[in-house]
């Protein structure tokens, strides 16, 4: 199976990263790619690394527990997940527990060298402690990151790198780490060490990336060095150095631009514990933009000599600009790969977390693979199904909250009125249906049941849900 090695730059490739997750738990295609994510963050305790790495795994375990040779046609989890090492992480050495001027040996220059070191970084960047990354400085990013080749986790990804596989690298565009770490990344996979078997691989490797502009911004705070009036320069700085060594010079199959005005400003938190940013429907339009990447036809994504010979550019539209949005102000295509996946699950969320356990009496769940208290209570579901629930309600509840808002879902529909979750569709009504719509749910789960030929627990539990809110979302919603 070939492979997508994803770059998550920052703190914003954590939260595409993270949407991402989201969308292939539903079961959005990924065109039979695996996919290996692969973040760069100094900032080792940055709150939002910390929930893309718990999601990741939690993922992980479950894809790894359904018996994908048995249900070659369910979606949920479908695509697997691996990693370069056991937190998702390419370690940055020398990064942490220390200022910059420690970093690069300033005390033991010439006084010549101090000189030209003082020219090119203030007294503020030589004290800047690294340990929450860099501040919005991509001069320190630059330095510091120019190391990527020299990481054990950069050797592994390269030489587990083969004929057909892909990468995919997401940053930000107006802070430091992103802004610096996409280019450097860029240039150390392109001019990969000789002595690896797979440099000529890397060197032609369809590479396609995601540069994301301002689209929040952060609180004034004077003991902050983030300050969201620079975004706007910093931005377009890099994208007149992108101009000429990146996308000028053909160094990527396919660029991905994305940016908006609507926003809303953010504490100002420089790192840590304390990053963690609501999800924004930005990162899951950067989300689409990989599985967008992933579907595209070889053929688009040559390479001769490592220079694309025909990069691709492309930005996202919405057919309505809303301050709000649901499924129907979006393109299409976006519809068409986001609305059925994502009722499926938010049902299966709904179901699992405020019904499953009056409904083990159930033909679904005594017939002959039994679902019980004991199956509820097994790390399966109590631990990793109930991890993903909880950060897919979390994520839906923050993409309706933030600015722009994207709330495709009533978070807060009855228990008898479950299919009037979706915003902009009206559900079909059904000639004799009595009851909460959760009975629908129970009857069509149990209708399903005969049909599913898995044995084991796990995989018929996923298989089951599957097929069943499939069928609802067509009966309900015609999706």
């Amino acid at each position: 199976m070939a492979k997508l090695y994803l770059f998550g730059i920052g703190g914003t490739g954590s939260r595409v990263i993270k949407s991402l997750a989201m969308l292939l738990s539903a079961g959005v295609d990924f065109n039979g790619y695996e996919l290996v994510p692969i973040i760069i963050d100094p900032d080792s305790a940055n709150g939002d690394v910390t929930r893309t790495v718990e999601i990741l795994k939690a993922y992980q375990h479950i894809h790894e527990r359904i018996n994908k040779e048995k249900t070659p046609d369910s979606s949920f989890f479908s695509t697997p997940i691996s990693g370069i090492s056991q937190n998702f992480r390419l370690e940055i050495k020398g990064s942490h527990n220390e200022e910059f001027r420690e970093y690069i040996g300033y005390s033991e220059l010439s006084d010549n060298n101090k000189a030209l070191i003082s020219m090119l970084f203030s007294e503020d960047n030589l004290r800047a402690d690294m340990e929450v990354g860099f501040k919005g400085n991509p001069n320190i990013g630059s330095v510091v990151l120019n190391q990527f080749s020299e990481s054990e986790d950069f050797v592994k990804f390269a030489s587990d790198f083969s004929t057909g596989d892909r990468i995919f690298i997401i940053s930000s565009i107006f802070g430091g780490t992103g802004a610096a770490g996409f280019p450097l990344l860029l240039k150390n996979i392109k001019n990969a060490d000789h002595t690896l078997p797979t440099w000529a691989l890397l060197k032609e490797a369809p590479i396609g990336a995601i540069s994301i502009l301002p689209y929040f911004g952060v609180w004034p705070d004077p003991k902050s060095k983030i300050d969201k009036a620079t975004f706007i320069s910093k931005t377009k700085a890099a994208l007149t150095y992108y101009n000429k060594n990146v996308s000028g010079n053909n160094s990527l199959n396919a660029l991905y631009y994305i940016g908006d005005e609507v926003n809303k400003d953010y504490e100002n938190h420089e790192g840590s514990t304390f990053q963690k940013n609501d999800a924004h429907f930005i990162e899951l339009a950067a989300a689409l933009a990989i599985v967008d990447f992933v579907a595209t036809d070889d053929s688009y994504l040559q390479n001769v000599n490592g220079r694309a010979t025909a990069p691709l550019y492309k930005e996202y539209g919405v057919i309505n600009d809303a301050e709000t949005m649901t499924f129907g102000d979006l393109g299409k295509g976006t519809q068409m790969r986001l609305r059925e996946a994502l009722t499926k699950f938010t049902l299966f969320n709904m179901y699992t977390e405020n019904h499953i356990h009056s409904a083990l009496d159930l033909p679904w769940a005594t017939g002959s693979v039994k679902i019980d208290r004991q199956f509820l209570g097994q790390p399966f579901f109590n631990t990793y199904i109930r991890t993903i629930n909880k950060h897919f309600w979390e994520w839906l509840t923050e993409l309706k909250r933030n600015k722009r808002s994207f709330a495709p879902f009533d978070l807060k529909v009855g228990y008898n009125n479950l299919f009037e979750l979706v915003a902009d569709s009206k559900p079909k009504k059904g000639l004799f249906e009595r009851g909460s719509n959760y009975s629908r749910l129970d009857y069509l789960l149990s209708k399903v049941e005969p049909k599913i030929k898995a044995k084991d627990q796990d995989t018929f539990f996923i298989e089951l849900f599957d097929k069943a809110l499939e069928n609802a979302t067509k009966e309900k919603f015609g999706t």
